[in-house]
């Protein structure tokens, strides 16, 4: 039964996954307003923050800024954006994996001490946080919040008091901490971007006349009229300052390697971006015309999930011949719904979200693209409504693999008991969601999605293949339940299909 789905009696979150946040930073000489730019940057940047959201401006070494819980709309006005004056200028948008959703951990996050003021927004989370904190507070700090970045921002701050400049003490502070960071870091004179040495998370360099920019995406680039140069390599460091831009590449690894999170591709960005060269829209596309080899149906119609979803069901319609047509509608003005505390509402809520059209498919058998299952808690609501508009068949095809492992990066898929692909096999998911087929993108796929172009990606919560140690205290966290679960990969595919060797 579909209540089989249900964890205990407690609320949870949506099947929705979110990312910590997005950065965006600027670093201005010929007039251009810092402020109105981190704006137009954070509304690009939105998807992977809707909680909370700021800007940090530096007018000369005085640094005043505004942040508050919201989203970028609601927490900036004409009057705010006009006060906030300097020529560089930090900014975030959260969605909070690590601390709670409170004021007090939004970012971008203000330090002032012995050396002047240091400001920092960083998306990711670090695998080793506990132990640097617990240090810190040895030595005697005292933290106000309760995310990773502030243990950044202190361990910057001390070192800062031994080195001759700040960017060797941002240097000397990632050499102690250890998992995923794209860190913006601005001090009186100089913005520093730098991107951990596995490049968990993205992180680009743009031009807007004279003024170097910093963003999370490319999206955001354009969002401010801002040509894209490149991105961050994993490990690099590099400083703006009156003097120009410098890189340091003394923490890129030697030959490179890269552990991009590849659901950035599957979900994370924006459709528009391009991501260590690689087009997220194409690559989305890609991922569908796979599904639709791998796993073929004969079908009238091929929709999407919006918003992810549209791109890889294009792919699959061109790689089958099976007419793309829109048989779902987003509505784009629902706001944070990510906590339903009651089973009826958690219901109501995907009709609120997500409506069918009926004309488009009564009568018809049906392929739906979806991005990822991860609870199980929405998919089934999805087969329901297309069969309720009148659906004759409904093959449900997901653009990633099975989720079977947590995330300590700094995406918030949660511990293992909540994951349905670690409680049910593929046929199981399959007669609960009520699907007349259920095909998952296979794993060793992946790399085909990317075009062979990326030199590696991060698929842990696919493979269980961790880039970096994770400390038994993390791994505790994430399994409550006592769930055991063997490697070996499930089935990718159940159900009607032309070609049933693969189960």
């Amino acid at each position: 039964m579909v209540n089989s789905l249900r964890i205990d009696s407690k609320e949870y979150f949506s099947e929705e996954l979110h990312e910590e946040c997005g950065v965006f930073g600027i670093f201005g000489d010929d007039g251009v307003s810092v402020a109105h730019a981190c704006y137009n940057g954070l509304l690009a940047l939105q998807h992977r923050g809707q909680e909370s959201c700021g800007i940090a401006v530096n007018d000369r070494g005085v640094v005043s800024g505004y942040k508050n819980m919201g989203l970028v709309s609601e927490v900036f006005s004409r009057e705010v954006l006009d006060s906030l004056t300097g020529q560089m200028a930090i900014a975030h948008v959260r969605y909070s994996t690590a601390g709670g959703s409170v004021r007090e951990n939004s970012q971008p996050l203000v330090m002032r001490y012995v050396k002047g003021t240091l400001a920092i927004a960083h998306n990711g989370n670090l695998t080793n946080a506990y132990e640097v904190r617990k240090e810190l507070e040895r030595r005697g700090a005292i933290f106000q919040t309760t995310i990773d970045s502030e243990a950044i921002a202190y361990l910057i701050a001390r070192e800062r008091l031994s080195t001759d400049s700040v960017e060797a003490a941002v240097g000397q502070a990632i050499s102690q901490i250890e998992g995923a960071y794209s860190l913006l870091v601005m001090s009186p004179q100089k913005l520093i971007a730098v991107r951990d040495p596995h490049g968990f998370r993205p992180l680009c360099i743009g031009k807007l006349g004279s003024n170097w920019v910093f963003a999370s995406e490319t999206c955001a680039l354009s969002a401010c009229g801002a040509d894209f140069v490149r991105d961050v390599e994993p490990g690099e460091m590099v400083i703006v300052d009156e003097e120009g831009i410098h890189s340091v590449k003394t923490g890129c690894p030697q030959p490179p390697r890269r552990s991009l999170c590849v659901f950035e591709y599957i979900y994370f960005a924006r459709t528009d971006s391009v991501i260590d060269g690689i087009s997220v829209y194409q690559s989305r596309k890609e991922a569908g015309r796979i599904l639709a080899r791998e796993f073929p149906v004969e079908a009238d119609i091929v929709i999407g999930v919006p918003e992810s979803g549209i791109d890889a069901a294009i792919g699959y319609s061109e790689e089958s011949g099976i007419p793309y047509e829109k048989g779902i509608v987003k509505n784009g003005y629902i706001g944070r719904t990510f906590i339903k505390p009651t089973q009826k509402e958690r219901a109501s809520s995907v009709r609120l979200k997500l409506n069918p059209l009926g004309a488009e498919l009564q009568g018809k058998r049906v392929v739906v693209i979806d991005d990822s299952i991860v609870r199980g808690t929405t998919c089934d609501r999805i087969v329901r409504m297309l069969r309720e508009a009148g659906a004759k068949e409904v093959h449900l095809r997901i653009s990633s693999p099975p989720f079977i492992w947590p995330c300590f990066y700094g995406t918030d898929i949660p511990s293992r008991d909540e994951l349905i692909a670690v409680k049910h096999t593929i046929e199981e998911i399959c007669e609960l969601t009520g699907a007349d087929s259920l095909g998952f993108f296979p794993p060793e796929k992946l790399g085909e999605m990317l075009f062979g172009q990326n030199t590696g990606f991060c698929d842990a919560c696919f493979s269980g293949n961790y880039p970096t140690s994770i400390p038994a205290k993390l791994l505790a966290g994430k399994e409550r339940g006592g769930v055991e679960f063997d490697k070996k990969p499930p089935a990718p595919c159940v159900g009607k299909q032309e070609e049933q060797s693969q189960l």
